[in-house]
């Protein structure tokens, strides 16, 4: 039984500060409710986001209120805890004690770290503004208005020059954030806005994938990476392995020393940690992620619990994954192990449940590894019924559980717009050198760039005779 550092003041309530309201944050948030303590969660934005659903998002199927909800109301009954949107700049590990950028400083007796992780970009941080990736509401709209530009760009361009450069979308990163982000892209592309324009036809678009492993979802069971190889294939994704990104700019991208026209590109190749776990002092493995013990506790730090994306926690030789399961779960249990010191009974080890994995690749299409209650490889239909149906589950608020559904049923199945909304800056990065050159005539192709798109005029599409 781990013991604490400092006994806790008699005579008051100990304060369990949590920083992070993602999925451990508020999973031990909730846990606490009952629990005799006072909580303080911290967070520098006031809503909760299901990072599952972002592609949904980035692709405008989803609009952001329907999977992002206020931390306040998610805890609005639990009477012990209070919620500051505010960020942490600052751990004080031996006075227990946290400096926020407001400059209040907040003592706590137990502390849960929840701060997930962030993009990296393997030290090319220039490559950020040509290539974003996907962890927030923010970084989803930001993509909605960068592929959604892509087409009206190239609507405009048509209708003025007779020609449009090559409406190209690379990925880079071919986890399962990168073979959902290229199964969308395809879908919008091919199925959700091919009666929307008059002067280019939008099912020409091209998608490439591109990762630096010998196969995609490399955490997956090989079988189901070649299932989801083989879906992306089918659905016109083209993808690349063993191929590793030389170099991002603006409207290209490299490997090596062959240049592929990019008007749009997207990151999913990397994760970095939060920068708060290298501030307790504690020993980190090489993404930043605190090594803990099998309370969640770092070395040394028995009040202190490390959960989700920032935890190294290795269970059976292996690392748990940093994805939503574990999160939830650890949250859950850092409130179990505060509720045992408190009731002055052994703290529990933690053991990760492992229920599965999955991965959705397009329109009805996904792959999933089914743990529990059974074990089981599935693909197709089969499988994205499944992701559907846990993924409805685990939102947080019924509201949404609703809204989604329907949301999706609707889209899914009469091809609706879903949120197509353009907002914010109207240019689009690249896009200028992209239309710019005899080099981008239809003429005068770059080479190793990805087919151009082929001209439709408004004739050839009254007509019908649009491929």
């Amino acid at each position: 039984m781990s013991q604490l550092n400092q006994p806790i003041v008699s005579g008051r309530r100990p304060r369990v500060a949590i920083v992070g309201g993602g999925f451990a944050g508020i999973n031990a948030a909730l846990a606490l409710g009952k629990v005799p303590v006072d909580v303080t969660l911290i967070d520098r934005r006031n809503h909760h986001t299901f990072q599952p659903l972002l592609y949904q998002v980035a692709l405008a199927v989803l609009s952001p209120a329907q999977i992002a909800q206020p931390i306040r109301t998610i805890l609005s009954k639990n009477a012990n805890t209070e919620v500051l949107m505010d960020e942490v700049t600052g751990i004080d590990s031996a006075a227990h004690r946290l400096e926020l950028s407001s400059g209040v400083a907040i003592e706590y007796d137990y502390l849960i770290l929840g701060t997930g992780a962030t993009h990296s970009y393997f030290g090319h941080e220039e490559w950020a503004k040509y290539a974003p990736g996907l962890k927030s509401i923010e970084d989803a709209t930001e993509i909605r208005r960068r592929v959604l530009l892509a087409f009206e760009l190239a609507e405009r361009h048509m209708l003025e020059h007779g020609w449009h450069p090559p409406l190209n979308f690379v990925i880079i990163g071919g986890g399962p954030t990168g073979v959902e982000l290229a199964g969308a892209v395809s879908d919008i592309a091919r199925l959700y806005m091919r009666h929307d324009f008059r002067h280019i036809d939008p099912s020409m678009a091209k998608v490439l994938l591109i990762e630096g492993s010998p196969r995609v979802l490399a955490t997956f069971p090989p079988d189901l990476s070649a299932m989801a190889q083989k879906q992306l294939e089918e659905i016109g994704v083209v993808v690349q392995t063993n191929r590793h990104v030389t170099e991002v700019g603006a409207g290209y991208v490299k490997i090596g020393d062959e240049r592929i026209e990019a008007v749009v590109t997207l990151w999913a190749a990397g994760v970095a940690t939060s920068p708060l776990g290298r501030m307790l002092g504690a020993p980190t493995d090489k993404r930043g992620a605190v090594i803990v013990d099998q309370q969640l506790n770092p070395e040394g730090l028995p009040e202190v619990f490390v959960c989700g994306d920032l935890a190294h926690f290795e269970q059976d030789g292996h690392p748990v994954p940093g994805v939503a399961q574990p999160a939830m779960q650890m949250g859950r249990h850092a409130a179990k192990v505060i509720a045992a010191d408190l009731a002055g009974k052994t703290r529990p080890n933690f053991r990760y449940w492992d229920k599965g994995d999955m991965a959705t690749i397009g329109r009805l299409a996904a792959v999933a590894k089914i743990e529990w209650p059974f074990k089981a490889h599935w693909g197709g239909f089969m499988a994205w019924l499944t992701w559907l149906v846990v993924h409805i589950y685990f939102l947080i608020g019924f509201r949404n559980r609703i809204t989604i559904f329907t949301t999706w049923a609707w889209t899914y199945f009469t091809f609706a717009d879903g949120a197509r909304l353009i907002t914010g800056d109207q240019r689009l990065t690249g896009w200028e050198e992209n239309t710019h050159g005899s080099a981008q005539d239809p003429e005068n192709p770059v080479p190793g760039q990805l087919p151009i798109a082929e001209p439709v005029g408004v004739a050839a599409a009254e007509a019908g005779k649009r491929p």
